[in-house]
Order: C-alpha cells, then structure tokens, then sequence
C-alpha cells in the first residue's frame, strides 16, 4: 500500500469543525485518523468559524504521531474550498479529504493546489496526501479505473452513497436490515477494486446508526472480509468496534508468518502447499500486509 504513516488507516472519525466541544475531546479518542470536517458536517454560516477552530487545533499539534489528523474541504468547485485550504495548509495536516471527487482530474487538480502551499511553507513536496469520496456524483463512477496515476498523493478511495442517491432520486439504498440495494452495493465493489487497481487504501463508508454497535460489527466483518482496510465513522463509540474488527486475530498472524517463512525458505517458489492448500504470490502478499499491520498496530 502506498502510505508512509506508521499507522494504519482503520478507523476514520469525522469531527465537525465548528465544535469547540468535539474537537477538545478528539485528543482522546483512539481513532487512526481523525477527519475535521469543514463541508456536510458545518452550516454556510459557520464555515468561517469551522476553519479558524480547524487551524488552531492544527497548529498547537505539530507532531500529531500518534494518529493522523486530516481536514475534509468543500468540494472543489464549490466556492469555501479555497479558503479551507489557505487555512489549513500552513498548518501541515497529514491529508485532505476531497468529497464529491468526480474524475482523477479533481485529485490532481488539488494535488497542484496543495503542492504551492508545500512549496511556499517549506513542506516536502508530495507529503500532504488525499482521500477521495469517489463516488458521490454519478459521473465519478465511470472514471474509477483510472485513479492510479494519482499515485503519488493518494492515500486510498472511499464511498458515499447519500450524495448520489439524492442525486438519482432514489428513495432508498438500504434494505431494512441495513443491507444495501444492489445499485449501492456495486457502488461499495466499484470502490474497491478501484482502490486495489491503483495501489491504495480500500476505506468503507460510515455505518450510520451510531446507536447500533451491532449493526456496524457485521458491517465491519463484511468490509474486511471483502478486502477492505478500514471504516469511516461518524460517532467516538464507533471507532472501538472498527479498530477491533479491522485488526488481524492471532491465528491470521500465526497463519501469515508461516506463510512468509514458507516461501522465504524456498527463494524462487512461485507456488507451495500448506497444510493441504496450495500457495501463489498473491498469498505470499495478503501474508505481509497481515503482518505490516499486526506490527503497526
């Protein structure tokens, strides 16, 4: 995966930030990343608010190690964008995260963007990353494929389902149990293998009952299951759940180590049985991303 944090990117927790409240309690609150949100979470008349709480936390945590901290701007073609940015950028946060992301060119466009700001504040060029809600806008879906020659700043890819399904009048993309419609669920596969294809991070969307630990425990299972990394979350008492759900149990561990020893102990094998199953060299790599993140936990 093509991420320099030390830390895993499973719990994603969005902090509204125009909170005063909420944003002195992020400090403790174990979440890998946390996300201030200036766009869905902050009214029109408070953005300029949002920004200025945003840029204070920013600036009195410079060596923020222990988790990422990451702000979600407005849209790009909407007009408070580029005043998030300004705001935020001298303040050095870990990423942004790019909502209603509608092609690869959006990304590279605020990569452009925020390489001036890592120039004109002495940052490492490139070291400013980007998490794209790729799939908010019904045209976003049909570039998917093409994210990876965004490489160089993207963090991973993650969805949303409430923006584009107000955006097809749809009435639903839940079931009752929770489940999503079959359009939502391609959706949920499109991102994906898009964030596969080009190398990233696969983030989930938020469980969005946050008084439903239940529901967002199968929910997790799932997304792990299905290949994906992490979760966003929308509420403190979700980031326990997914960080637990999303971490590899002692016999995933026990099983990748002795896989990795396998092939270790037979350079040049492109295929080797164990314990009745035969291994190839995609096996070889779930092995070491298991252990990456046993050991970055």
């Amino acid at each position: 995966m093509n991420s320099p944090h030390p830390n895993p990117m499973r719990s994603l927790l969005f902090v509204p930030g125009d909170s005063e409240k909420k944003l002195a309690k992020a400090d403790g609150i174990a979440a890998d990343v946390l996300i201030f949100d200036l766009e869905d979470a902050v009214v029109p008349e408070r953005k300029a608010a949002a920004r200025g709480l945003v840029r204070e936390y920013l600036a009195a945590r410079p060596d923020h190690r222990r988790q990422q901290l990451w702000v979600r701007i407005n849209p790009l073609d909407h007009a408070e964008a580029g005043a998030d940015l300004g705001a935020v950028m001298p303040m050095r946060p870990d990423g942004i995260v790019l909502p209603k992301t509608r092609s690869p060119e959006d990304v590279e466009v605020l990569g452009q963007r925020i390489g001036h700001y890592e120039g004109e504040y002495d940052m490492q060029v490139g070291s400013t990353r980007i998490l794209p809600v790729a799939t908010e806008t019904p045209q976003s879906l049909f570039t998917l494929g093409e994210y990876a020659r965004c490489r160089k700043r993207l963090a991973g890819i993650t969805w949303g389902a409430e923006d584009l399904a107000a955006a097809v009048g749809a009435t639903a993309n839940r079931y009752a149990d929770g489940s999503w419609t079959p359009p939502y669920r391609m959706v949920r596969s499109l991102c994906l293998f898009a964030a596969h294809a080009a190398g990233v991070e696969a983030i989930d969307t938020l469980w969005a009952n946050f008084r439903d630990p239940a529901g967002l425990e199968v929910s997790c299972a799932e997304a792990r299951r299905d290949g994906f990394s992490g979760k966003l979350a929308i509420h403190p008492d979700q980031v326990e759940v997914i960080n637990r759900c999303f971490k590899p149990s002692s016999e995933e561990i026990e099983r990748a180590r002795r896989i990795v020893e396998l092939f270790e102990a037979n350079p040049g094998a492109g295929t080797l049985a164990l314990d009745g199953s035969m291994l190839d060299l995609p096996h070889l790599r779930q092995a070491q991303r298991i252990l990456a993140l046993a050991a970055a936990d």
